[in-house]
């Protein structure tokens, strides 16, 4: 059986690198009004945080590294 966290961590790894290519994005061409608190790049930080717990989760519980 597969476990519903290795698709939570696929999923979430896919989301980081979604958003990290957002991020990346609008860094290198940035909006005509930015918003308030766009110096802190959250989007980068935030895509950081995604693609580790996702990698985390997809490792710890993939179905070829057994138990």
């Amino acid at each position: 059986m597969v476990s519903i966290w290795f698709f939570v961590g696929a999923l979430v790894l896919i989301y980081g690198v979604l958003i990290l290519g957002a991020g990346l994005y609008e860094q290198a061409v940035p909006p005509e009004h930015p918003v308030v608190l766009a110096n802190l790049h959250a989007g980068i930080w935030w895509s950081a945080l995604l693609i580790v717990l996702g990698a985390f989760y997809s490792f710890r519980f993939s179905p070829w590294r057994g138990k």
